[in-house]
C-alpha cells in the first residue's frame, strides 16, 4: 500500500502532460530497443559460427604439402606434393593425441546423370574422413575400407549434387558418370550448409581414395595426396597434437634441423574460434554503443523532472505544509522517474524484438533474441530512471516549505 499511493500519484502527474512524457520515454524506448535489436544481431552471428564450427567437425586438423618457388615466384601450400598416404596411416595409428586420420585427393570434376550434369568438387579419401567432419548419411550407407581397398566405383553424393542430379528421386543404387566413369551411388550425405566464406559444404562427392587415385585424379607421384584432415582425441589435445604431428612428419620426411617444413598445419578450430571470439566482441560493441541512447534518455528524464519539480513547486510546499518529510517528497519523484524509465523500457522491448524479427526476415541477418537481454536492458533502464531521476527528486525534497509556498 505504501508503494501503490506513490505509484498512483505518479501517473496521475505523468498523465496530466501526456505528449511530454511521451516523448520522454522516447529516448529510453530507442535505447532498449536498440540494446536489444544490436545484441540479437551479434548473438546470432556468434550462433551461426558456432553451427558452422560443428559442421566442420570437431577437433579439426588439415595438413597441407608445401610449397614451391619458381622464378622468384612462391607458389601456395598444396603445389608439391610432400604428403603420402602412409603418412596418414601413421598419424592414426603412431600418435596419442590423434583419433582419426584421413589421405584427401580432390579436384573439380563433372557428374552425369541421365540428362542431368552437375560440376562439383569430388573427394578421394577413407572412411575416417566422415567421421572426422561428424558427417553422418542420411540415406543408403557410408564406404567402407573394403571399398577402399578394392578401389570400388562406388561414391556419396552430397545434399546439393542429389538435388541437381535427381531432383526428389532417390539416389541410392543409381549409376552416375564422373569424369566418364561410372559409380554407383551407395549413400547421400546429410545437410551441412554454408561456410562463413559462402562455400556450400553439401556441394560434393565422396569417393574411395584409390578409386580416386587410379581413374580421377592419377597423379605421376603416386601415393601422394593433397591433403590429410586429422580429428584430436579432443579440444584440449588439439596443440599436443600439431607437436605431434610436425615431429612425426619432419621425421618421415628426413627434414634437418635447418630446413623448413615441407607441410603445413591448419587449426580450423582454432580459425573459427577466433571468428567466433570476434563475433562475440562485436556484439558486446553493438550493445554498448546502443546503450548510449539509454544515457540519452536518461538525460531526458532528469531534464523534463527539473522542469516538473519547478512547475510543481507550490504543490510540493503545499504537501510539505500538511506533514510530507523530504523523504516522502525524494520517493515521490523517484517513483515518477522510475515509472518514465520501466514504460519506456517495456515499449523498449516490444520494439526491439519485433526489429530483430524484421532485420531477420528481411535482410536474411541471424539474430538472436536471448532473456538475459531483455532482463538486462529493462533493469537498466530501471537504473538509468533512477539514477538521472535522483538530482531532480533531491532538489524537490530540499525545498524550503515557505518559499515553495509562495513561488508563482
Amino acid at each position: 500500500m505504501i508503494f501503490f499511493m506513490p505509484l498512483r500519484i505518479a501517473f496521475k502527474a505523468l498523465g496530466r502532460n501526456k505528449m511530454r512524457s511521451s516523448l520522454t520515454m522516447l529516448g529510453i524506448i530507442v535505447g532498449v530497443g536498440a540494446v536489444i535489436a544490436m545484441i540479437a544481431i551479434g548473438s546470432g552471428a556468434k550462433a551461426r559460427i558456432q553451427e558452422q564450427i560443428a559442421s566442420m567437425g570437431s577437433n579439426l586438423l588439415i595438413i597441407l604439402s608445401g610449397s614451391a618457388t619458381s622464378g622468384g615466384i612462391r607458389w601456395g601450400h598444396g603445389s608439391v606434393p610432400t604428403l603420402t598416404v602412409e603418412d596418414a596411416k601413421a598419424m592414426g595409428n603412431e600418435l596419442s593425441a590423434v583419433k582419426y586420420a584421413a589421405p584427401v585427393l580432390q579436384g573439380v570434376t563433372q557428374v552425369v546423370f541421365g540428362n542431368q550434369n552437375w560440376s562439383t568438387i569430388t573427394f578421394a579419401t577413407t572412411p575416417e574422413a566422415l567421421l572426422i567432419r561428424d558427417w553422418p548419411v542420411v540415406r543408403g550407407r557410408p564406404m567402407t575400407q573394403a571399398e577402399v581397398d578394392g578401389a570400388a566405383k562406388v561414391c556419396l553424393l552430397g545434399q546439393t549434387v542429389a538435388e541437381n542430379l535427381f531432383g526428389e528421386m532417390d539416389p541410392v543404387g543409381q549409376v552416375v558418370r564422373v569424369k566418364k566413369f561410372p559409380f554407383t551411388v551407395v549413400g547421400v550425405l546429410s545437410n551441412k550448409g554454408q561456410t562463413t566464406w559462402g562455400q556450400d559444404q553439401d556441394d560434393v562427392v565422396y569417393v574411395p581414395l584409390t578409386t580416386g587415385q587410379r581413374l580421377l585424379f592419377g597423379s605421376q607421384f603416386p601415393g601422394m595426396v593433397r591433403s590429410i584432415s586429422v580429428q584430436a582425441i579432443g579440444p584440449d589435445s588439439m596443440r599436443l597434437a600439431e607437436e605431434q604431428i610436425t615431429q612425426l612428419l619432419r621425421q618421415r620426411h628426413r627434414l634437418r634441423a635447418s630446413q623448413e617444413n615441407d607441410f603445413f598445419v591448419r587449426n580450423l578450430t582454432e580459425a573459427f574460434s577466433a571468428a567466433e571470439e570476434s563475433a562475440r566482441v562485436m556484439s558486446i560493441l553493438l550493445g554498448a554503443i546502443a546503450s548510449i541512447s539509454l544515457l540519452v534518455g536518461g538525460i531526458g528524464i532528469m531534464n523534463i523532472m527539473l522542469v516538473s519539480v519547478t512547475e510543481r513547486t507550490r504543490e510540493i510546499g503545499i504537501r510539505m505544509a500538511v506533514g510530507a518529510r523530504g523523504r516522502d517528497i525524494l520517493y515521490q519523484f523517484l517513483v515518477e522517474a522510475l515509472v518514465l524509465s520501466l514504460v519506456g523500457g517495456v515499449i523498449g522491448i516490444i520494439l526491439g524484438i519485433t526489429a530483430s524479427q524484421l532485420i531477420s526476415q528481411f535482410f536474411k541477418w541471424p539474430t538472436l533474441i536471448s532473456a538475459s537481454a531483455i532482463l538486462l536492458s529493462f533493469f537498466f533502464a530501471g537504473g538509468v530512471g533512477v539514477f538521472f531521476g535522483f538530482y531532480p527528486a533531491r532538489k524537490a525534497s530540499s525545498l524550503d516549505p515557505i518559499e515553495a509556498l509562495r513561488y508563482e
